[in-house]
């Protein structure tokens, strides 16, 4: 027997079908009135996780039609692919598709450095997304990642920048915490996740400045020091100072010539260094090679300005090049090309305008500069490059998430479990190899202080900016919806974690060992396991669904909707 979720979604398939006659058209729509109050919840009825539920012939409507199936963002309908455009017997192959260019946007992402929770936050169908991203992430780094660099190197921690950071890291927890309690988020807060921010910025620089001036009026500057209690700066610069042969030297020419335009244009668009290419192994070739087509377009879009460089990276001909293309692809990534094909009076798209200016400035450009020495006005192209690679950030993530709430809906998994496993696994896996890569050189205080650093970011940033885009657009209020017990799973477990350092660091004299380390690892693994546990049901609370009002598609209808966090509703006993 079907269960009455599903009856009742195909009752509002075939009322969006068959629309109301004329001798009802005075009787307001109940599903209408659902979907379209911008402060009720989706019903559990109307969420797209239920079309695996129905007959093969009702899910390509259930998709169209059903507004919890549609995204805000993105360049292609993922779930509009699945179910409308492959035959049910090929899902294995759409699903393996679907994760072959999930793993590559995840490579496209760890080359540009991206974080999706600005994306998830900014649509309200993903927001489950942003959060388990969030504290998902946040574990990981916190025990996983922390852990392995106390494994692979134990350290004397420095123990200034330590409370700082865990305790800004627990007030934008706390921070957080109150928002899912209350179920929304308001102007005031998002600004205030982005002050807070701010605040812990211009704090990082005062703990700097304050530590260098007692540096100097003390006699510990004079005295010989280990790298291990060296500054972030000085470490930077005894690893830049060791590190300062270049390698290019023996292969530059003995004989020095001009190169031509057209030789300075080859040699800017190769991301190929094949000096560099012969020394490495062959798993960094074969990554190398995945990696090419995304090195060269953002060569091809993204001006860099380099001032260490006596050029300060110049190369005439294509960053003039750039003038025509960083334009163009800025008007067709924002808001996934929605601006750029906008035709002006009905005549012109936005793209043909872009790309005749930019073809005037830069044969302007072209004939007022030369190929040696940089303009003054060099410096306008790193503004340029930076909003380009801000919003090739920006679609390759909003792909990312599109793709992973899909995979959610064929599999029945919440948009939680997918932020805290893939999402949170494919955002820190970069930051992991980058500490574990500083551990292993003799610098594990300086990748310890970044597992802190960067997830303060994550959170205060993405949390703020991505509300704050939200609300900027509807003109209201964030609404938040717990997705059941899972996200207060990940909010405690990452709280937990803050305060087991917060506490055991300062018991070890700040001294961490390689116990310690696999105490993390511990702790992450049984928070993996109490949460997929949560997610399939084995953990769950009773009193998590209350009655609701009959259906309205029909007589005998009954189904049953999630009580409200803050309601008297909400259950209090764990069942295991």
């Amino acid at each position: 027997m079907e269960s009455c979720d599903i009856v009742q979604a195909r009752l509002e398939i075939l009322g969006s079908r068959n629309p109301p006659t004329s001798t009802s058209q005075n009787r307001p729509s109940p599903v209408l009135k659902e979907v379209s109050a911008s402060d009720v919840p989706l019903p559990v009825f109307l969420q797209c996780r239920k079309v695996c539920g129905l007959n093969v012939s009702d899910r390509c409507d259930f998709i169209r039609t059903n507004p919890d199936c549609h995204s805000d963002g993105g360049y292609l309908d993922y779930l509009e692919g699945i179910f409308c455009h492959f035959p049910p017997r090929l899902l294995p192959l759409a699903v393996t598709l679907y994760v072959s260019w999930l793993l590559y946007l995840f490579l496209i992402l760890g080359v540009t450095a991206a974080k999706f929770a600005l994306v998830a936050f900014s649509d309200p169908h993903t927001a489950g997304l942003a959060l388990g991203a969030l504290f998902g992430a946040g574990v990981l780094v916190t025990t996983v990642v922390a852990g392995g660099i106390t494994i692979l190197h134990p350290f004397m921690a420095a123990s200034r920048p330590f409370f700082r950071d865990i305790v800004f890291y627990m007030v934008a927890v706390f921070l957080t915490f109150i928002m899912l309690f209350r179920g929304r988020v308001t102007l005031p807060w998002a600004l205030g996740y982005l002050g807070l921010y701010v605040f812990y910025v211009v704090t990082v620089i005062l703990c700097t400045w304050i530590y260098r001036w007692q540096l100097r009026g003390s006699l510990v500057y004079s005295m010989p020091v280990t790298p291990e209690i060296l500054s972030d700066s000085e470490e930077d610069r005894v690893s830049s100072n060791t590190n300062s042969y270049d390698y290019g030297d023996e292969y530059r020419p003995l004989l020095f010539y001009q190169e031509t335009t057209a030789q300075i244009l080859a040699r800017a668009l190769n991301p190929l260094d094949y000096m560099k290419w012969r020394r490495k192994s062959a798993y960094w070739k074969a990554l190398k090679v995945f990696k090419l087509p995304v090195e060269f377009l953002l060569l091809l879009t993204v001006p860099v300005v380099d001032p260490d460089e006596d050029d300060r990276n110049w190369k005439r001909p294509l960053n003039c090049l750039h003038l025509v293309i960083s334009p163009l692809v800025i008007v067709l990534t924002l808001q996934s090309g929605t601006y750029g094909v906008y035709e002006i009076g009905g005549l012109v798209p936005v793209w043909v305008v872009v790309v005749i200016a930019g073809t005037a400035l830069a044969s302007v450009t072209f004939f007022a500069t030369s190929n040696s020495q940089p303009p003054r006005l060099h410096w306008l192209f790193a503004f340029l490059g930076f909003l380009t690679s801000a919003l090739w950030i920006n679609a390759a993530a909003t792909e990312v998430v599109n793709i992973l709430r899909s995979l959610g809906v064929v599999f029945r998994l919440s948009n939680t479990v997918l932020g805290l496993t893939l999402l949170a696994w494919g955002n820190s896996i970069g930051d992991a190899f980058s500490d574990f890569t500083l551990a292993r050189q003799g610098y594990p205080r300086m990748a310890f202080s970044a597992c802190f650093g960067g997830i303060i970011f994550n959170i205060l940033v993405g949390v703020g900016l991505g509300c704050l885009l939200q609300i900027s657009r509807s003109h209201t209020d964030v609404k938040l919806e717990p997705d059941g017990l899972l996200v207060w799973v990940l909010a405690g477990a990452l709280g937990l974690s803050l305060v087991f350092s917060l506490v055991s660091v300062p018991l070890q004299c700040f001294r961490l060992s390689r116990v310690y380390g696999f105490c993390l690892l511990l702790f992450y693994l049984n928070f993996l396991v109490v949460a997929l546990l949560t997610e399939f049901g084995v953990i769950h609370l009773k009193g998590m669904q209350k009655p609701c009002p009959p259906a309205r598609g029909g007589p005998g209808i009954e189904h049953f909707c999630r009580a409200p966090v803050g309601t008297s509703a909400r259950p209090l006993l764990l069942d295991i």
